[in-house]
């Protein structure tokens, strides 16, 4: 696939309606060369499965069709199935659907050697493109599956798999900062991404987001002074959670609010493609959101610094940003008493979200330090056994391995939950509002494509 720029790189794949004329004569291996090429979403009445004539039977012609036969292969039924779905006009049937603007040039010259045509098309209105996320590498993939298990986002909307993965790995990162644990967990981002052992490749597309997971630990542990607990090996550069947990839990609020602040700027250009200037304007997950969202983080900072000039700036923007928002809750009402009442509930439900959502990130600071206190009892038994003697240094030993491996066990599975959980519950959840469609090429079972957008 080419290269794309990094502004393109921003967006999904841009698609382009489309045509697929056929001959009938050999409109068979037309749809044979769509399927090799796997990079057309065809619109289908009859449904994948459905039976129909085979290509062998000809076109429908005076109004009667062929019966259906159900002792044909797998394929031929899905060709088959196609054709009926297939727009007749004399010898050449057609077929609508949705290809990647970059693979139309590469599909017509393949076509054109059957005697047939892609002719590109105007997008129906009211109806948008399918979306399919680039992945054009292992850290942009591993991303976009991060973003396609929330949901498939609007063709409209930002392709954000890269900024999704950074934000899940700094987040885990915060939560399980160990120098000795983030090095575990790139050893086994090295073995997914190798495939060995076996019975770890079903998980071979999520090593780069492992592996960031474990280098964004290891900064956290050279931060927190964390090797395999507070060992000593490493000095403390920047704060030692179990001593200063205040500050720790600080910097996570403050971590969290330019995340949300992030997640408000990708939001305005979302609901600007999708809505316009004026979507944009009065949604809660837009500029109207994001202003109330400001404005409420002003007047925290002022309030926790004890500046009058804050309180009053956020206060203003905090009021802008409720009224925006409440105009554009109130037009979707029915009007009226019972309009108002509702949009008072919406309003006030989506100021406790921004307040819930901004202490949500306290999360960060409370697993690490867990994580870091689960460290230091391991490290203080095993202190404690390694003074008895040879004996008591086997025991400890013992402790130091199985304790540092129960740990990392836990801490894992808690941080990659609660990173999961602040990145669709709190991020995604003002970014993306509504569901697109996947794009699903067609293919035949059991053939392999030559391209893959």
């Amino acid at each position: 696939m080419a290269s794309v720029s990094w502004p393109e790189a921003l967006f999904p794949v841009p698609m382009q309606r489309v045509a697929v004329l056929m001959p009938r004569a050999t409109e068979r291996d037309a749809l044979l060369r769509l399927a090799e090429a796997g990079c057309v979403d065809l619109d289908r009445v009859t449904g994948p499965q459905q039976p129909g004539p085979t290509p062998y039977q000809g076109a429908r012609t005076g109004g009667t069709e062929p019966a259906a036969r159900s002792d044909l292969p797998n394929d031929e039924e899905q060709l088959a199935g196609l054709l009926t779905d297939a727009v007749r006009r004399g010898d050449v049937a057609a077929l609508a659907g949705w290809c990647p603007r970059s693979e139309v040039p590469r599909l017509r010259a393949g076509l054109a050697g059957l005697g047939g045509a892609l002719v590109p098309m105007a997008a129906p209105h009211g109806i948008d493109p399918p979306t399919a996320l680039r992945r054009t590498g292992p850290v942009h993939g591993a991303g976009a599956s991060l973003v396609t298990t929330y949901g498939t986002p609007p063709y409209a909307d930002l392709d954000l798999s890269w900024g999704a993965a950074a934000l899940y790995a700094v987040m885990f990162g915060m939560m399980f900062g160990d120098v000795g644990h983030g090095a575990l967990l790139l050893l086994g981002a090295l073995a997914l991404a190798t495939r060995r052992p076996r019975r770890v490749a079903a998980w071979h597309r999520a090593w780069p987001l492992v592996a960031a997971a474990g280098a964004l630990s290891m900064v956290a542990g050279l931060a927190y002074g964390e090797f395999f607990g507070p060992t000593g090996v490493l000095p403390v550069l920047w704060l030692n959670p179990l001593h200063r947990p205040e500050q720790l839990l600080v910097s996570a609020v403050l971590v969290g609010a330019v995340l949300l602040l992030a997640a408000y700027a990708a939001g305005c250009v979302n609901r600007w493609r999708e809505r316009g200037p004026t979507g944009a304007a009065y949604s809660l997950s837009g500029i109207a959101g994001a202003g109330l969202f400001l404005g409420l983080a002003a007047m925290a900072a002022g309030i926790a610094t004890r500046a009058v000039w804050p309180v009053a700036a956020g206060a203003a923007l905090a009021t802008i940003g409720a009224a925006l928002a409440a105009a554009g809750l109130f037009a979707a009402t029915d009007r009226g008493a019972a309009g108002l009442l509702q949009t008072g509930v919406q309003l006030f439900d989506g100021i406790i979200r921004i307040l819930s959502n901004a202490v949500s990130f306290a999360r960060l600071a409370a697993f690490g330090l867990t994580h870091a206190a689960l460290g230091a009892v391991v490290w203080a038994g095993t202190a404690s056994l390694a003074r008895h003697g040879p004996a008591g240094l086997a025991a400890a030993l013992v402790v130091f391995v199985l304790g540092n491996a129960l740990v990392f066990a836990l801490e894992a599975l808690v941080a990659g939950v609660q990173a999961l959980r602040l990145t669709y519950f709190e991020l995604f959840s003002r970014v993306f509002e509504s569901q697109g469609r996947p794009f699903r090429p067609w293919r035949l079972p059991g053939r392999r494509p030559e391209a893959v957008p």
